[in-house]
Protein backbone atom coordinates (compact mmCIF):
# COMPACT_ATOMS: atom_id res chain seq x y z
CA UNK A 1 0.00 0.00 0.00
CA UNK A 2 2.50 2.37 1.20
CA UNK A 3 4.72 1.67 -2.15
CA UNK A 4 1.31 2.49 -4.09
CA UNK A 5 0.73 5.79 -2.30
CA UNK A 6 4.72 6.73 -3.10
CA UNK A 7 4.23 6.25 -6.98
CA UNK A 8 1.14 8.18 -7.01
CA UNK A 9 3.11 10.99 -5.67
CA UNK A 10 5.06 11.46 -8.59
CA UNK A 11 8.24 13.81 -8.43
CA UNK A 12 8.48 16.52 -5.68
CA UNK A 13 9.70 20.25 -5.31
CA UNK A 14 10.70 21.80 -2.19
CA UNK A 15 10.45 25.65 -1.50
CA UNK A 16 12.58 27.86 0.61
CA UNK A 17 10.39 30.77 1.75
CA UNK A 18 12.29 32.93 3.74
CA UNK A 19 10.38 35.94 4.86
CA UNK A 20 10.83 38.81 7.39
CA UNK A 21 8.30 37.04 10.26
CA UNK A 22 9.68 33.51 9.38
CA UNK A 23 11.17 31.02 7.47
CA UNK A 24 9.55 27.83 5.80
CA UNK A 25 10.48 25.12 3.87
CA UNK A 26 7.52 23.44 1.96
CA UNK A 27 6.85 20.61 -0.35
CA UNK A 28 4.74 20.27 -2.95
CA UNK A 29 3.45 17.44 -5.52
CA UNK A 30 4.43 18.85 -8.70
CA UNK A 31 1.38 16.96 -10.29
CA UNK A 32 -1.28 18.37 -8.57
CA UNK A 33 0.57 21.08 -6.92
CA UNK A 34 -0.61 19.70 -3.53
CA UNK A 35 0.94 20.89 -0.21
CA UNK A 36 2.73 18.21 1.41
CA UNK A 37 4.36 19.43 4.12
CA UNK A 38 5.56 21.98 5.69
CA UNK A 39 7.78 23.64 8.91
CA UNK A 40 8.15 27.13 9.90
CA UNK A 41 10.76 28.87 12.18
CA UNK A 42 9.88 32.70 13.70
CA UNK A 43 13.00 34.86 13.16
CA UNK A 44 14.16 37.41 15.31
CA UNK A 45 13.94 41.21 14.07
CA UNK A 46 17.36 43.83 16.23
CA UNK A 47 16.26 47.33 16.78
CA UNK A 48 20.04 48.44 17.67
CA UNK A 49 18.57 52.14 17.27
CA UNK A 50 15.53 53.74 16.70
CA UNK A 51 14.89 53.37 12.89
CA UNK A 52 17.18 50.50 12.71
CA UNK A 53 16.10 47.14 11.53
CA UNK A 54 18.41 44.09 11.45
CA UNK A 55 18.75 40.18 11.39
CA UNK A 56 20.90 37.76 11.87
CA UNK A 57 22.54 36.01 8.47
CA UNK A 58 23.33 33.32 10.40
CA UNK A 59 19.96 32.91 12.24
CA UNK A 60 18.40 32.95 8.64
CA UNK A 61 20.79 30.17 7.42
CA UNK A 62 20.59 28.11 10.33
CA UNK A 63 16.64 28.47 10.20
CA UNK A 64 16.54 27.05 6.65
CA UNK A 65 18.61 24.10 7.36
CA UNK A 66 16.24 23.27 10.40
CA UNK A 67 13.45 23.63 8.04
CA UNK A 68 14.59 21.23 5.37
CA UNK A 69 15.14 18.87 8.32
CA UNK A 70 12.25 19.05 9.90
CA UNK A 71 9.62 19.05 6.96
CA UNK A 72 11.83 15.64 5.93
CA UNK A 73 11.17 14.03 8.80
CA UNK A 74 7.72 14.69 8.48
CA UNK A 75 7.54 13.37 5.22
CA UNK A 76 8.94 10.40 6.59
CA UNK A 77 6.39 9.99 9.05
CA UNK A 78 3.64 10.28 6.34
CA UNK A 79 5.61 7.77 4.22
CA UNK A 80 6.79 10.36 1.80
CA UNK A 81 10.17 9.06 0.17
CA UNK A 82 12.04 12.22 0.44
CA UNK A 83 14.58 11.32 -2.47
CA UNK A 84 11.66 12.10 -4.66
CA UNK A 85 12.19 15.92 -3.89
CA UNK A 86 14.10 16.58 -7.46
CA UNK A 87 14.15 20.13 -7.07
CA UNK A 88 14.03 23.29 -4.76
CA UNK A 89 13.20 26.65 -4.97
CA UNK A 90 13.61 30.26 -3.27
CA UNK A 91 11.76 33.05 -2.30
CA UNK A 92 12.96 35.54 0.00
CA UNK A 93 12.14 38.66 1.47
CA UNK A 94 13.54 41.42 -0.73
CA UNK A 95 16.15 44.54 -0.74
CA UNK A 96 17.41 43.24 2.49
CA UNK A 97 21.10 43.58 2.54
CA UNK A 98 23.69 41.00 3.67
CA UNK A 99 27.57 41.31 3.07
CA UNK A 100 30.00 38.66 3.48
CA UNK A 101 33.47 37.25 3.77
CA UNK A 102 33.64 34.65 1.09
CA UNK A 103 36.75 32.90 2.30
CA UNK A 104 35.61 32.48 5.79
CA UNK A 105 31.94 32.95 5.32
CA UNK A 106 31.37 34.91 8.01
CA UNK A 107 28.32 37.63 7.56
CA UNK A 108 30.34 40.55 8.11
CA UNK A 109 27.59 42.37 9.32
CA UNK A 110 23.62 42.08 10.43
CA UNK A 111 21.64 42.33 7.73
CA UNK A 112 20.05 45.23 7.22
CA UNK A 113 16.53 44.84 6.57
CA UNK A 114 14.44 46.31 4.09
CA UNK A 115 12.22 48.61 6.40
CA UNK A 116 15.16 49.86 7.99
CA UNK A 117 15.42 53.59 7.62
CA UNK A 118 19.23 54.60 9.32
CA UNK A 119 19.66 55.80 5.39
CA UNK A 120 17.33 59.03 5.16
CA UNK A 121 19.88 61.45 5.10
CA UNK A 122 22.15 59.38 2.63
CA UNK A 123 19.10 59.57 0.20
CA UNK A 124 18.56 63.16 0.90
CA UNK A 125 22.37 63.66 -0.22
CA UNK A 126 22.06 61.44 -2.97
CA UNK A 127 18.83 62.90 -4.25
CA UNK A 128 20.85 66.26 -4.30
CA UNK A 129 23.14 64.88 -7.38
CA UNK A 130 20.59 63.95 -9.76
CA UNK A 131 19.76 66.25 -12.04
CA UNK A 132 15.42 67.60 -12.07
CA UNK A 133 15.33 67.30 -15.77
CA UNK A 134 17.27 63.58 -15.74
CA UNK A 135 16.62 61.54 -13.34
CA UNK A 136 18.65 58.62 -14.60
CA UNK A 137 18.48 56.59 -11.59
CA UNK A 138 14.15 56.58 -11.78
CA UNK A 139 14.48 55.67 -15.63
CA UNK A 140 17.21 52.78 -15.60
CA UNK A 141 15.45 51.19 -12.54
CA UNK A 142 11.88 52.17 -12.15
CA UNK A 143 12.52 52.73 -8.64
CA UNK A 144 12.05 56.45 -6.43
CA UNK A 145 15.58 56.99 -4.88
CA UNK A 146 14.15 55.62 -1.37
CA UNK A 147 15.85 54.24 2.47
CA UNK A 148 13.66 50.76 0.81
CA UNK A 149 15.95 49.68 -1.67
CA UNK A 150 19.84 47.61 -1.06
CA UNK A 151 21.97 50.40 -2.95
CA UNK A 152 21.63 52.52 -0.16
CA UNK A 153 21.88 49.95 2.33
CA UNK A 154 25.07 49.04 1.17
CA UNK A 155 26.28 52.42 0.76
CA UNK A 156 25.74 52.59 4.44
CA UNK A 157 27.40 49.36 5.51
CA UNK A 158 30.35 50.66 2.61
CA UNK A 159 31.06 53.96 4.96
CA UNK A 160 30.30 52.62 8.33
CA UNK A 161 31.65 49.82 8.85
CA UNK A 162 35.23 48.84 8.71
CA UNK A 163 35.58 45.13 8.38
CA UNK A 164 33.47 45.73 5.57
CA UNK A 165 35.79 48.09 4.13
CA UNK A 166 39.01 45.87 4.44
CA UNK A 167 37.45 43.03 3.57
CA UNK A 168 36.46 45.07 0.21
CA UNK A 169 39.98 46.24 -0.02
CA UNK A 170 41.34 42.86 0.30
CA UNK A 171 39.02 41.33 -1.80
CA UNK A 172 37.05 39.20 0.26
CA UNK A 173 33.53 40.84 0.58
CA UNK A 174 30.78 39.95 -1.55
CA UNK A 175 27.25 41.27 -1.50
CA UNK A 176 23.46 39.83 -2.13
CA UNK A 177 20.22 39.87 -1.23
CA UNK A 178 18.77 36.84 1.29
CA UNK A 179 18.41 34.99 -1.62
CA UNK A 180 22.22 35.03 -2.73
CA UNK A 181 23.38 34.84 0.67
CA UNK A 182 21.67 31.89 0.79
CA UNK A 183 21.88 29.79 -2.23
CA UNK A 184 25.97 30.93 -2.04
CA UNK A 185 25.94 29.22 1.50
CA UNK A 186 23.69 26.25 0.22
CA UNK A 187 25.94 25.74 -2.24
CA UNK A 188 29.13 25.37 -0.60
CA UNK A 189 29.75 28.48 0.91
CA UNK A 190 33.63 29.24 1.34
CA UNK A 191 34.37 26.36 -0.88
CA UNK A 192 32.82 26.71 -4.27
CA UNK A 193 29.42 28.51 -3.45
CA UNK A 194 28.02 29.72 -6.01
CA UNK A 195 27.66 33.84 -5.84
CA UNK A 196 24.40 34.81 -7.63
CA UNK A 197 21.03 36.78 -7.79
CA UNK A 198 17.93 36.41 -9.57
CA UNK A 199 16.76 39.44 -12.39
CA UNK A 200 13.69 40.18 -9.52
CA UNK A 201 16.04 40.71 -6.92
CA UNK A 202 18.30 42.36 -8.96
CA UNK A 203 15.65 44.67 -9.82
CA UNK A 204 15.40 46.03 -6.37
CA UNK A 205 18.84 46.96 -5.25
CA UNK A 206 18.26 50.09 -7.66
CA UNK A 207 22.30 48.88 -9.04
CA UNK A 208 20.35 47.09 -11.73
CA UNK A 209 18.88 48.55 -15.39
CA UNK A 210 15.77 46.72 -16.02
CA UNK A 211 15.94 47.22 -19.81
CA UNK A 212 19.15 45.67 -20.15
CA UNK A 213 18.72 42.86 -17.38
CA UNK A 214 22.31 44.02 -16.53
CA UNK A 215 23.98 45.80 -13.44
CA UNK A 216 24.73 48.91 -14.23
CA UNK A 217 28.41 51.24 -14.39
CA UNK A 218 26.24 55.09 -14.24
CA UNK A 219 24.33 53.50 -11.27
CA UNK A 220 27.09 52.01 -9.12
CA UNK A 221 29.29 54.54 -9.83
CA UNK A 222 26.70 57.20 -8.85
CA UNK A 223 26.13 54.79 -5.27
CA UNK A 224 30.17 54.02 -5.25
CA UNK A 225 29.37 50.62 -5.24
CA UNK A 226 32.43 47.93 -6.49
CA UNK A 227 31.12 46.09 -9.12
CA UNK A 228 33.36 43.20 -8.37
CA UNK A 229 31.00 42.33 -4.92
CA UNK A 230 28.07 41.68 -6.76
CA UNK A 231 26.68 38.36 -7.47
CA UNK A 232 26.18 37.16 -11.27
CA UNK A 233 22.33 37.81 -12.34
CA UNK A 234 20.76 34.90 -13.87
CA UNK A 235 17.04 34.17 -14.95
CA UNK A 236 14.72 32.77 -12.16
CA UNK A 237 14.72 29.07 -13.29
CA UNK A 238 17.52 27.62 -13.90
CA UNK A 239 20.05 25.35 -11.80
CA UNK A 240 22.14 27.43 -9.97
CA UNK A 241 24.23 24.62 -8.55
CA UNK A 242 23.44 22.00 -5.65
CA UNK A 243 22.87 21.49 -2.00
CA UNK A 244 25.84 20.71 -0.23
CA UNK A 245 24.80 19.46 3.13
CA UNK A 246 22.03 18.18 5.01
CA UNK A 247 19.19 15.48 4.01
CA UNK A 248 18.47 17.19 0.21
CA UNK A 249 22.49 16.96 -0.25
CA UNK A 250 22.49 16.81 -3.99
CA UNK A 251 19.40 18.08 -5.06
CA UNK A 252 19.77 20.65 -7.54
CA UNK A 253 18.63 24.46 -6.46
CA UNK A 254 17.12 25.74 -9.38
CA UNK A 255 14.21 28.47 -8.88
CA UNK A 256 14.90 31.91 -7.45
CA UNK A 257 12.22 34.82 -7.33
CA UNK A 258 11.87 37.62 -4.58
CA UNK A 259 8.89 36.83 -2.77
CA UNK A 260 6.39 39.39 -4.62
CA UNK A 261 7.37 38.45 -7.30
CA UNK A 262 7.00 34.10 -6.24
CA UNK A 263 3.27 35.25 -5.19
CA UNK A 264 2.56 36.43 -8.94
CA UNK A 265 3.46 33.35 -10.52
CA UNK A 266 1.66 31.27 -8.04
CA UNK A 267 -1.46 32.97 -8.13
CA UNK A 268 -0.74 32.43 -12.14
CA UNK A 269 -0.89 35.51 -12.92
CA UNK A 270 1.00 35.50 -16.26
CA UNK A 271 -1.61 37.36 -18.66
CA UNK A 272 -1.13 41.03 -18.90
CA UNK A 273 -3.24 43.04 -16.62
CA UNK A 274 -3.63 40.41 -14.06
CA UNK A 275 -2.58 41.11 -10.03
CA UNK A 276 -2.19 39.95 -6.85
CA UNK A 277 -1.78 41.51 -3.22
CA UNK A 278 0.11 39.69 -0.65
CA UNK A 279 -0.17 40.45 2.99
CA UNK A 280 2.74 39.53 4.73
CA UNK A 281 4.72 41.87 7.26
CA UNK A 282 4.22 44.63 4.24
CA UNK A 283 1.66 44.51 1.53
CA UNK A 284 2.27 44.10 -2.08
CA UNK A 285 0.26 44.54 -5.14
CA UNK A 286 1.77 43.57 -8.26
CA UNK A 287 0.16 43.78 -11.74
CA UNK A 288 1.83 41.80 -14.89
CA UNK A 289 2.57 44.72 -17.52
CA UNK A 290 3.76 41.79 -19.67
CA UNK A 291 6.93 42.60 -21.34
CA UNK A 292 6.21 46.24 -21.18
CA UNK A 293 7.95 48.69 -18.53
CA UNK A 294 5.26 50.64 -17.50
CA UNK A 295 6.00 53.82 -15.55
CA UNK A 296 3.59 54.78 -13.36
CA UNK A 297 2.19 58.37 -12.73
CA UNK A 298 1.29 57.88 -9.50
CA UNK A 299 3.13 56.67 -7.26
CA UNK A 300 3.60 52.93 -7.83
CA UNK A 301 7.15 51.40 -8.74
CA UNK A 302 8.76 49.34 -12.63
CA UNK A 303 9.50 46.19 -11.79
CA UNK A 304 10.56 42.62 -13.16
CA UNK A 305 8.11 40.53 -12.87
CA UNK A 306 9.94 37.54 -13.29
CA UNK A 307 11.89 35.32 -16.37
CA UNK A 308 11.03 32.21 -16.23
CA UNK A 309 14.28 30.12 -18.02
CA UNK A 310 17.40 31.33 -19.18
CA UNK A 311 16.11 31.44 -22.82
CA UNK A 312 12.83 33.10 -21.82
CA UNK A 313 11.61 36.52 -22.48
CA UNK A 314 11.35 39.05 -19.30
CA UNK A 315 7.88 40.23 -17.92
CA UNK A 316 7.42 43.30 -15.92
CA UNK A 317 4.88 44.46 -13.03
CA UNK A 318 3.73 47.68 -11.74
CA UNK A 319 4.01 47.27 -7.71
CA UNK A 320 2.40 49.52 -4.92
CA UNK A 321 4.28 48.54 -1.83
CA UNK A 322 2.94 48.98 2.00
CA UNK A 323 5.86 48.51 4.54
CA UNK A 324 3.27 48.16 7.23
CA UNK A 325 0.62 45.09 7.54
CA UNK A 326 1.55 42.23 9.59
CA UNK A 327 3.68 44.04 11.19
CA UNK A 328 1.31 46.15 12.53
CA UNK A 329 -0.57 42.65 14.41
CA UNK A 330 3.33 41.77 15.23
CA UNK A 331 3.20 45.44 16.96
CA UNK A 332 0.20 45.22 18.73
CA UNK A 333 1.73 41.96 20.71
CA UNK A 334 4.92 42.58 21.27
CA UNK A 335 5.35 46.64 21.81
CA UNK A 336 1.58 46.93 23.02
CA UNK A 337 0.94 43.53 24.53
CA UNK A 338 -2.73 43.83 23.88
CA UNK A 339 -3.03 40.37 22.49
CA UNK A 340 -0.33 37.59 23.00
CA UNK A 341 -0.60 35.99 20.05
CA UNK A 342 -1.97 36.94 16.06
CA UNK A 343 -4.53 35.68 15.84
CA UNK A 344 -6.53 36.78 18.72
CA UNK A 345 -6.63 39.80 16.10
CA UNK A 346 -9.29 38.53 14.32
CA UNK A 347 -11.39 37.55 18.21
CA UNK A 348 -10.97 41.10 19.24
CA UNK A 349 -12.04 42.46 16.07
CA UNK A 350 -14.88 40.88 15.58
CA UNK A 351 -15.94 41.38 19.46
CA UNK A 352 -15.55 45.02 18.64
CA UNK A 353 -17.66 44.92 14.90
CA UNK A 354 -16.39 48.49 14.39
CA UNK A 355 -13.33 51.14 14.82
CA UNK A 356 -16.09 53.23 16.26
CA UNK A 357 -14.28 56.34 14.31
CA UNK A 358 -10.54 55.24 15.50
CA UNK A 359 -7.93 55.28 12.12
CA UNK A 360 -5.22 53.86 12.45
CA UNK A 361 -2.00 55.18 10.51
CA UNK A 362 0.81 52.49 11.17
CA UNK A 363 3.35 54.91 9.28
CA UNK A 364 6.33 53.14 11.49
CA UNK A 365 8.89 53.66 8.27
CA UNK A 366 7.29 56.60 6.51
CA UNK A 367 4.88 55.75 3.87
CA UNK A 368 5.87 53.82 0.89
CA UNK A 369 3.29 54.12 -1.79
CA UNK A 370 1.75 55.95 -3.28
CA UNK A 371 3.42 58.69 -0.74
CA UNK A 372 7.00 58.02 -0.58
CA UNK A 373 7.11 60.16 2.40
CA UNK A 374 9.97 59.12 4.78
CA UNK A 375 9.32 61.66 7.41
CA UNK A 376 5.36 60.12 7.92
CA UNK A 377 4.86 58.58 12.01
CA UNK A 378 2.45 56.12 12.63
CA UNK A 379 -0.61 57.68 14.24
CA UNK A 380 -4.18 56.87 15.64
CA UNK A 381 -6.82 59.34 15.56
CA UNK A 382 -10.39 59.71 16.39
CA UNK A 383 -9.65 58.30 20.41
CA UNK A 384 -12.56 58.71 23.19
CA UNK A 385 -13.15 57.53 26.31
CA UNK A 386 -15.26 54.73 24.86
CA UNK A 387 -12.21 53.49 22.95
CA UNK A 388 -11.00 49.95 24.10
CA UNK A 389 -8.29 47.58 22.48
CA UNK A 390 -11.05 45.98 20.47
CA UNK A 391 -11.43 49.26 18.47
CA UNK A 392 -7.75 49.78 17.89
CA UNK A 393 -7.63 46.04 17.04
CA UNK A 394 -10.42 46.80 14.56
CA UNK A 395 -8.71 50.04 13.04
CA UNK A 396 -5.00 48.14 12.80
CA UNK A 397 -6.85 45.19 10.21
CA UNK A 398 -9.39 48.46 8.39
CA UNK A 399 -5.27 49.87 7.95
CA UNK A 400 -4.06 47.31 6.44
CA UNK A 401 -7.40 47.38 3.67
CA UNK A 402 -6.87 51.63 3.68
CA UNK A 403 -3.66 50.76 2.16
CA UNK A 404 -4.52 48.75 -0.09
CA UNK A 405 -7.20 50.80 -1.84
CA UNK A 406 -4.93 53.38 -2.33
CA UNK A 407 -2.66 51.65 -4.38
CA UNK A 408 -5.22 50.00 -5.91
CA UNK A 409 -6.69 53.07 -6.97
CA UNK A 410 -3.30 54.09 -8.63
CA UNK A 411 -2.67 51.28 -10.02
CA UNK A 412 -6.00 51.53 -11.74
CA UNK A 413 -5.39 55.02 -12.84
CA UNK A 414 -1.75 54.35 -14.27
CA UNK A 415 -3.63 50.77 -15.87
CA UNK A 416 -6.80 52.38 -17.12
CA UNK A 417 -8.53 49.47 -16.42
CA UNK A 418 -9.68 49.11 -12.99
CA UNK A 419 -9.47 45.74 -11.58
CA UNK A 420 -13.08 43.92 -11.39
CA UNK A 421 -12.08 41.67 -8.42
CA UNK A 422 -8.59 41.48 -5.82
CA UNK A 423 -6.48 37.62 -5.80
CA UNK A 424 -4.99 37.64 -2.40
CA UNK A 425 -2.79 35.25 -0.77
CA UNK A 426 0.09 35.46 2.33
CA UNK A 427 -0.78 34.52 5.83
CA UNK A 428 -3.07 37.62 6.84
CA UNK A 429 -5.63 36.33 4.44
CA UNK A 430 -6.31 33.65 7.05
CA UNK A 431 -8.41 36.19 8.59
CA UNK A 432 -11.75 36.36 7.38
CA UNK A 433 -12.76 39.62 9.10
CA UNK A 434 -9.83 41.00 7.16
CA UNK A 435 -11.13 39.58 4.43
CA UNK A 436 -14.40 41.30 4.52
CA UNK A 437 -13.70 44.33 5.51
CA UNK A 438 -10.81 44.36 2.29
CA UNK A 439 -13.67 43.74 -0.02
CA UNK A 440 -16.13 46.45 1.97
CA UNK A 441 -13.34 48.91 1.38
CA UNK A 442 -12.19 48.13 -2.29
CA UNK A 443 -15.56 47.87 -2.99
CA UNK A 444 -15.02 44.57 -5.44
CA UNK A 445 -15.00 40.93 -4.54
CA UNK A 446 -11.80 39.72 -2.93
CA UNK A 447 -10.33 36.68 -4.45
CA UNK A 448 -8.69 33.49 -1.81
CA UNK A 449 -6.99 30.61 -2.63
CA UNK A 450 -8.07 27.47 -0.58
CA UNK A 451 -4.20 27.00 -0.59
CA UNK A 452 -2.94 30.58 0.80
CA UNK A 453 0.52 29.28 0.63
CA UNK A 454 1.44 31.15 -3.53
CA UNK A 455 4.58 32.54 -2.31
CA UNK A 456 6.17 29.33 -1.76
CA UNK A 457 4.36 27.54 -4.87
CA UNK A 458 5.65 30.15 -7.12
CA UNK A 459 8.92 29.46 -6.10
CA UNK A 460 8.56 25.72 -6.50
CA UNK A 461 7.18 26.01 -10.22
CA UNK A 462 10.10 28.11 -11.27
CA UNK A 463 12.04 25.28 -9.94
CA UNK A 464 11.00 22.61 -11.24
CA UNK A 465 10.08 24.28 -14.58
CA UNK A 466 14.19 24.93 -14.66
CA UNK A 467 15.31 23.12 -17.69
CA UNK A 468 17.46 20.13 -16.74
CA UNK A 469 14.95 19.51 -14.08
CA UNK A 470 11.33 19.19 -16.20
CA UNK A 471 9.27 18.41 -13.70
CA UNK A 472 6.98 21.38 -13.73
CA UNK A 473 4.59 22.44 -16.52
CA UNK A 474 3.89 25.87 -17.26
CA UNK A 475 1.86 25.28 -20.42
CA UNK A 476 -1.63 27.01 -19.17
CA UNK A 477 -3.43 23.74 -19.80
CA UNK A 478 -1.38 21.83 -17.26
CA UNK A 479 -1.85 24.07 -14.29
CA UNK A 480 -3.98 22.95 -11.92
CA UNK A 481 -7.46 24.64 -11.55
CA UNK A 482 -7.16 26.34 -8.04
CA UNK A 483 -10.51 26.18 -5.83
CA UNK A 484 -11.03 30.14 -4.67
CA UNK A 485 -12.53 31.47 -1.45
CA UNK A 486 -14.75 34.62 -2.54
CA UNK A 487 -15.87 37.86 -0.29
CA UNK A 488 -18.03 39.97 -1.74
CA UNK A 489 -18.81 43.83 -0.58
CA UNK A 490 -21.44 43.69 2.14
CA UNK A 491 -21.46 47.70 2.54
CA UNK A 492 -23.15 50.10 0.55
CA UNK A 493 -20.31 51.96 -1.87
CA UNK A 494 -21.38 55.88 -0.10
CA UNK A 495 -19.89 54.40 3.10
CA UNK A 496 -17.29 52.65 2.09
CA UNK A 497 -16.33 56.20 0.27
CA UNK A 498 -16.71 58.28 4.17
CA UNK A 499 -14.62 55.53 5.74
CA UNK A 500 -12.22 55.88 3.01
CA UNK A 501 -11.83 59.38 3.10
CA UNK A 502 -11.96 60.26 7.16
CA UNK A 503 -8.91 57.25 6.63
CA UNK A 504 -7.21 59.51 4.08
CA UNK A 505 -7.70 62.58 6.24
CA UNK A 506 -5.52 60.55 8.97
CA UNK A 507 -3.46 59.76 6.44
CA UNK A 508 -2.62 63.67 6.24
CA UNK A 509 -2.33 64.16 9.85
CA UNK A 510 0.64 61.39 9.68
CA UNK A 511 2.93 63.10 7.17
CA UNK A 512 5.83 65.67 7.75
CA UNK A 513 5.92 64.63 11.24
CA UNK A 514 9.85 64.47 11.60
CA UNK A 515 11.05 67.55 10.73
CA UNK A 516 14.65 66.67 11.50
CA UNK A 517 16.11 63.96 10.75
CA UNK A 518 19.90 62.24 11.30
CA UNK A 519 19.14 58.40 12.55
CA UNK A 520 22.79 57.80 11.02
CA UNK A 521 24.14 59.87 14.39
CA UNK A 522 22.35 57.92 16.56
CA UNK A 523 20.26 60.84 18.24
CA UNK A 524 17.40 59.74 20.54
CA UNK A 525 15.41 62.70 20.06
CA UNK A 526 12.07 61.44 18.76
CA UNK A 527 12.38 64.18 16.07
CA UNK A 528 15.36 62.78 14.92
CA UNK A 529 14.67 59.01 14.15
CA UNK A 530 12.29 56.57 14.27
CA UNK A 531 10.06 56.12 17.03
CA UNK A 532 8.26 53.01 15.38
CA UNK A 533 4.87 55.15 16.61
CA UNK A 534 5.81 53.63 20.20
CA UNK A 535 5.73 56.71 22.21
CA UNK A 536 2.83 58.41 20.05
CA UNK A 537 0.73 55.49 21.06
CA UNK A 538 2.14 55.32 24.49
CA UNK A 539 1.00 59.44 25.13
CA UNK A 540 -2.77 58.52 23.69
CA UNK A 541 -2.50 55.40 26.02
CA UNK A 542 -1.86 57.39 28.55
CA UNK A 543 -5.04 60.14 28.23
CA UNK A 544 -7.68 57.53 27.44
CA UNK A 545 -6.02 55.11 30.55
CA UNK A 546 -5.17 51.83 30.48
CA UNK A 547 -8.22 50.81 31.74
CA UNK A 548 -10.11 51.27 28.45
CA UNK A 549 -7.08 49.35 26.26
CA UNK A 550 -8.04 46.45 28.75
CA UNK A 551 -11.60 46.30 27.59
CA UNK A 552 -13.40 47.55 31.52
CA UNK A 553 -15.99 49.52 31.25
Amino acid sequence: MAATKKALLGPLVGAVDQGTSSTRFLVFNSKTAELLSHHQVEIKQQFPKEGWVEQDPKEILHSVYECVEKTCEKLGRLNIDISNIKAIGVSNQRETTVVWDKLTGEPLYNAVVWLDLRTQSTVENLSKSIPVNNNFVKSKTGLPLSTYFSAVKLRWLLDNVKKIQKAVEEDRALFGTIDSWLIWSLTGGATGGVHCTDVTNASRTMLFNIHSLEWDKQLCEFFKVPMKILPNVRSSSEIYGLMKAGTLEGVPISGCLGDQSAALVGQMCFQDGQAKNTYGTGCFLLCNTGHKCVFSEHGLLTTVAYKLGRDKPVYYALEGSVAIAGAVIRWLRDNLGIIKTSEEIEKLAKEAGTSYDCYFVPAFSGLYAPYWDPSARGIICGLTQFTNKCHIAFAALEAVCFQTREILDAMNRDCGIPLSHLQVDGGMTNNKILMQLQADILYIPVVKPSMPETTALGAAMAAGAAEGVGIWSLEPEDLSAVTMERFEPQINAKESEIRYSTWKKAVMKSMGWVTTQSPESGDPSIFSSLPLGFFIVSSMVMLIGARYLSGVP
